[in-house]
Formats: structure tokens, C-alpha cells, sequence
């Protein structure tokens, strides 16, 4: 590649966002340095509107429309998104070139301090009644499972937003992305990162996905080489997962796959869930099969579960 070419990325303005979009402009120049990168910022729906919970106005698509729309136009080159808001269609014309290596998956259990520290010391030991601070109905289903005693209460913003409020008092605890707190360099905020085990991850969180024109060939060859194999395959099949259960920000529904050895083969290993709003039903299951068939598993995952009562779940939610 010769000659100064200026490549444009569409972000969204949030702090968060930018740190994301700033990480793949330097690992680009790193790649190319004979490429002169700008980041545009673009004010995306879900940004305008904080104070409705995002299942009432249409879910994630509204973190990634406007953005997606300005790579059509060509005012931008390509698009960082965070996976876990990028729906499972992409518009005519668009290609999800690359998805970069993931940051820890899990969900951060934050609590209130004081002087002395957290003043819960861990998920398992939160005091009976405590408020607890989360937008996300994966999270609040998988909390009330558990523990029906907790009162959930509505949290939108960014991250320092999110933070503030929980120092104001208005939460005992916030319930937030890992991957979000570490980036933004809030780690020792964190009393815990929850397991999988006690709360399934959303699909595609952690992970920092790139979309540019399908026919941008430039632009492909420049960011093919932050695509991350193993990450790839692992959100491939949770999307897939998504896709067939045609998911929407209305239902909790939760996966992870993760890449393990299994006697010398390498095997991907996908936990998937599909809940209640209330909690009261959690169904959840567990596939494991080839990386190379990762569309297939998480759509064979999917399929089981329907067959286990998500079906109803989704047909009582989708059917309001």
C-alpha cells in the first residue's frame, strides 16, 4: 500500500467506545504505519434516550443503526462495536470482517465502599433485600433465580455514570461488563468477577467487533489481521445461538463458548441459557463439538432449548 490513505472509523462518543475505537486505530497503524486513521464519532439512538430501559425501545440494534448507515454513505470506512450490541442481521452490503481477541468475559459484581472497603464482600454474601443496579434482563433473571429477595432497580448510562450513582447510594450494588470497568481503568472497583457458572456472560461480551462494506476490499485487507480465531469462532457460535432463537433485548438470554482440549482435540464448548423475565425459569443447557462447525452448534443449542420450554418463554414475551 502506497501513498498516505486516510481510513475513517465510525464510533459512538460514549468513553468506552472511544478507548475501543483508539485501540483498533493504533493496532492499525502498528499493521500499516502508512495510513493516516480519524475517528468520527456518531450519536446513535440508543445514546439519545437513557431514561426508558432499552427492551421498550427496541434493543441493541440502536447502539450500531446510525453508525451502520454512515459505512453505506461511505462517510465512514468501518465501524467499532462492541459485540455484544451488534445484531445478529447485518444490513445488505455490510460484512463483520474481524473480531479481535477478547477481554475477560464475565460480569462485575461492584459494591458500595467505605472507609473500611466493599461493604459487601462478595456476590454470594449480599445481605437479604439489597438493591442492585443493572439494565440488562440476563442479568437481573439470573440474579433473581437465585435470590428472589433482591430488589432489581433500573441502571442505564456510561460507566462512570453507573459508578456515580452507586456511590450516591441509590444501589447496595451494580452489576456492570468486566471487560467495560478494565478498559476504562476502574478495576479496583470490582469486588468480584462473577462466573460463568452463577451468571452466563451476554452473547459476544468482551469481544470488539469490526464492520466495513462487503465489497471494500482496501479496507478488509487492512483489518483481517486483528481478527482473533479463537475469539471469533467461540461469539460465531453464540450468535448463531442468538440468531436461531431470534433474540431481542426483551428476553434474558445468555451464552458463552469457550475453546478447550479434550484428549489432544481442540473442542468448543458452548453453555447457553434462556430465562423468565421474573427468574422464576431458567432454562440452560450445554453442547460441545468441533470449531469448525461453530454456527451449527449454537444453532443445535438453541434448538434444544426451545424444545425445553424456551419456545414458550420467547412466544409469551414476543406474543405481548
Amino acid at each position: 500500500m502506497s501513498g498516505k490513505r486516510k481510513v475513517v472509523i465510525g464510533s459512538r462518543g460514549s468513553k468506552l467506545a472511544l478507548w475501543q475505537a483508539e485501540w483498533v486505530k493504533e493496532e492499525l497503524l502498528k499493521l500499516h504505519p502508512e495510513i493516516e486513521v480519524e475517528i468520527r464519532r456518531i450519536k446513535t439512538t440508543g445514546d439519545k434516550i437513557l431514561d426508558v430501559p432499552l427492551a421498550k425501545i427496541g434493543g441493541k440494534g440502536l447502539f450500531v443503526k446510525e453508525i451502520e448507515e454512515a459505512i453505506l454513505r461511505g462517510d465512514v470506512d468501518l465501524a467499532v462495536h462492541s459485540m455484544k450490541d451488534v445484531p445478529t442481521l447485518l444490513p445488505s452490503g455490510l460484512h463483520l470482517t474481524a473480531i479481535c481477541r477478547r477481554e475477560d468475559p464475565r460480569d462485575a459484581f461492584i459494591s458500595r465502599k467505605n472507609e473500611k472497603g466493599f461493604m459487601i464482600s462478595s456476590f454470594q454474601d449480599i445481605p437479604e433485600g439489597s438493591v442492585i443496579g443493572t439494565s440488562s434482563l440476563r442479568r437481573s433473571c439470573q440474579l433473581l433465580n437465585q435470590r428472589p429477595d433482591l430488589k432489581i432497580v433500573q441502571l442505564r448510562g456510561n460507566v462512570d455514570t453507573r459508578l456515580r450513582k452507586l456511590d450516591e447510594g441509590q444501589f447496595d450494588a451494580i452489576i456492570l461488563a468486566t471487560a467495560g470497568v478494565k478498559r476504562l481503568g476502574w478495576e479496583e472497583r470490582i469486588t468480584e468477577r462473577i462466573s460463568p457458572e452463577n451468571m452466563l456472560p451476554a452473547i459476544g461480551q468482551g469481544a470488539i467487533g469490526i464492520e466495513c462494506r462487503a465489497d471494500d476490499d482496501f479496507i478488509i485487507e487492512l483489518i483481517s489481521p486483528l481478527n482473533h480465531r479463537e475469539t471469533a469462532l467461540c461469539v460465531r457460535a453464540e450468535r448463531a445461538f442468538l440468531k436461531r432463537l431470534e433474540g431481542g433485548c426483551q428476553v434474558p438470554i445468555a451464552a458463552y463458548g469457550s475453546l478447550i482440549q479434550d484428549n489432544g482435540k481442540e473442542i468448543l464448548l458452548l453453555d447457553g441459557l434462556v430465562g423468565s423475565v421474573d427468574g422464576k425459569i431458567l432454562i440452560r443447557d450445554r453442547k460441545k463439538g468441533s470449531p469448525a462447525e461453530a454456527e451449527t452448534l449454537g444453532d443445535s443449542l438453541a434448538r434444544a432449548l426451545l424444545e425445553r420450554g424456551a419456545r414458550e418463554i420467547l412466544e409469551e414475551v414476543y406474543g405481548r
